[in-house]
């Protein structure tokens, strides 16, 4: 039992160093990290800061955001009346929502995943 306890014991010391860590990384890079969800201004905190996980995390979504907004209201005017009237602020809307989410994250220090765009900001590699 005693081994069991001081495994545990090292585990947890661990994990709050990771956490303790973050937090610092959060609290440095979090002004910004606003930046991240308002256009090309992605690029800001995705050039600037390489080091820091909490601002990479939002600067890759803000950016897949802004592209998918951008190409979806673009490909959408391109069909006549629905895609004007229907699609179109649809879309814009819907980037709103997603970049108003995105906000509310980065000003509660939390690393969660916007829906739709999430998955796909993962898969860049910088």
């Amino acid at each position: 039992m005693p081994k069991e306890d001081k495994k545990e014991e090292k585990e947890t010391k661990k994990e709050e160093k990771i956490d303790e860590a973050l937090q610092k990384d959060i609290e440095a890079n979090k002004a910004v990290t606003f930046l991240s969800y308002l256009g090309i201004l992605a690029l800001i905190p995705l050039l600037a800061n390489k080091d820091s996980k909490f601002a990479q995390f939002h600067a890759k979504q803000g950016l897949i955001l802004a592209l998918a907004v951008i190409v979806g209201v673009w490909i959408s005017g391109l069909i006549p009346v629905l895609g004007w009237m229907i699609l179109s602020p649809a879309i814009s809307i819907g980037g709103i929502v997603l970049m108003i989410m995105g906000l509310i994250n980065v000003a509660n220090g939390e690393m969660k995943d916007l829906p739709i765009i999430g998955d796909f900001s993962k898969k860049i590699k910088l």
